[in-house]
């Protein structure tokens, strides 16, 4: 089954190069192009077409963070990607907090977007390697007592830390020397113990220190 893209940007040439880039794979399809976040809202909510958002984070009438926000309580189902110039720890835990999938800088080849696309549509986070290293070095900084309330195993807390650094269930697997259908199991129950809705939330609430 073809993926179908929405992108997402102010820039025209940017719409358009990633246009291009996108179509060359036969596994993905682009079934649009927006110019600002209102239009995406409009184009999401006209059709159920829509796979995979890729959201520019500025831009004018309507910017990235908020037009996820408004897509993703629209269709939930639909998986958003931020791409972006800007590597500001805000937007990123803004769009993420919203619902956003991944996260990646425009420096990224071609390959790593196109990449990116078929992991979050698998189910899995994506975060681009500069920010998750960001993200690291501030969660090396963080306390995790406040998981000690919520019965987490050593190895379950291990797991919600590199949720958060953006590592998908083979990764983690690897780190925790674990199968990915165990890690999968483990994350469900984690959810139960945390009374999160999906991995994302999981991100967000131990980068957040407890909160959403």
């Amino acid at each position: 089954m073809l993926i179908n893209v929405l992108i997402v940007d102010d820039d025209e040439l940017i719409r358009s190069s990633l246009k291009i880039i996108l179509d060359m794979d036969p596994d993905i399809c682009v079934a649009g192009v927006c110019s600002n976040g209102d239009e995406a809202y409009t184009r999401v909510a006209s059709a159920s077409d829509i796979h995979i958002v890729l959201m520019d984070i500025r831009m004018p009438v309507c910017d990235g963070v908020l037009a996820t926000k408004k897509i993703l309580q629209l269709r939930p189902e639909v998986k958003v990607i931020v791409l972006t110039t800007f590597d500001d720890d805000e937007y990123i835990f803004e769009a993420l907090k919203n619902g956003a999938k991944g996260y990646l800088l425009k420096n990224v080849s071609a390959d790593r977007i196109k990449e990116a696309i078929k992991v979050v549509h698998s189910g899995s986070m994506l975060i681009h390697p500069q920010a998750a290293e960001k993200l690291s070095g501030m969660l090396q900084q963080k306390k995790d007592d406040f998981l000690e309330q919520y019965g987490l195993t050593d190895n379950e807390t291990e797991i919600v830390k590199l949720i958060a650094e953006g590592l998908t269930n083979k990764e983690i697997g690897d780190r925790v020397f674990l199968s990915e259908g165990t890690v999968k199991n483990k994350i469900t129950d984690i959810l139960g113990k945390l009374e999160l809705r999906d991995r994302t939330q999981i991100a967000i609430f131990y980068l957040k220190g407890g909160r959403l």
